[in-house]
């Protein structure tokens, strides 16, 4: 592994897979209403992984091609399978590692990085490296979340706790999951020019059960489940304080009164010159 890439705090089990399908189809339109590129535009996707949001943006924009890159052969795999299910010819994949991308430079219109930055040691570092590929006055769209942004009902210290094993986890390995706050410095310090940032609040209460399913229950809480080895070896938390905050979760999915938010943040940039 590379000193400038963080472990991958969430692992690359099935299990996992599934977690980022449900992520990407239950903020969907959230973070991608209005990812559009023109036609004939040729844009890059670094760490593409398993294609949760490759589909997306091939679909959205069907008369731009996409370039999209991961380390990971299984991913790409998986990746090119749901291209194929979903027909989308504009979608082409490489294995490619984010520091040595095989491109020269200016070679696209564009770049979109999703959940990227947050697993990589110098973000600016990485970003600006993309940049590179990029020509002047291209476009950079980056996504982040960031887990300080969440809060929620029912809520209790152990909760709390449990959530906070998550980014303590993540920030050993050397990722950074309150990265969405640094967005617009990040992108600045790259190389971005005019960078506007915009929130995206996921909400879920009992009026929105899809929401509240395929968002908190398949997405935030397997999240949060997978840090367990790490949080018990390393004690950052007690075994039954775990138990219970785990359970405390749970119940804001089945509670009437239970209520969840979490903010994504999307920046939008030029290339500069």
């Amino acid at each position: 592994m590379r000193r400038d890439r963080a472990g991958y705090v969430h692992g690359y089990s099935n299990r996992e897979a599934q977690r980022l399908l449900d992520q990407a189809a239950s903020v969907r339109d959230l973070l991608h209403h209005d990812s559009r590129f023109p036609p004939g535009a040729l844009i890059l996707e670094p760490g593409c992984g398993i294609g949760a949001q490759t589909v997306t943006l091939a679909d959205n924009s069907r008369e731009a091609t996409f370039v999209s890159c991961d380390i990971a052969r299984a991913s790409l795999d998986g990746a090119a399978r749901r291209i194929r299910e979903r027909g989308l010819g504009n979608a082409h994949l490489v294995r490619a590692d984010l520091y040595e991308l095989p491109f020269a430079p200016s070679t696209f219109d564009g770049a979109f990085v999703c959940h990227v930055l947050e697993h990589q040691r110098d973000p600016v570092g990485a970003l600006s490296a993309l940049m590179k590929v990029v020509r002047p006055a291209g476009s950079v769209t980056v996504i982040e979340g960031d887990h300080g942004s969440c809060y929620f009902h029912p809520t209790s210290d152990e909760a709390v706790q449990a959530w906070r094993c998550l980014i303590r986890a993540q920030a050993e390995l050397g990722g950074d999951s309150l990265i969405g706050r640094r967005l617009h410095a990040i992108v600045t310090e790259a190389g971005g020019r005019d960078a506007v940032v915009s929130p995206r609040m996921v909400y879920a209460d009992r009026s929105r059960p899809a929401v509240m399913d395929a968002f908190v229950a398949k997405t935030i809480i397997p999240m949060v489940e997978g840090v367990q080895a790490q949080a018990l070896d390393r004690g950052y938390i007690e075994p039954s304080a775990w138990e219970k905050g785990l359970a405390d979760l749970r119940e804001i999915v089945s509670s009437d009164a239970g209520v969840f938010c979490y903010t994504f943040f999307k920046a939008v940039a030029t290339v500069g010159s």
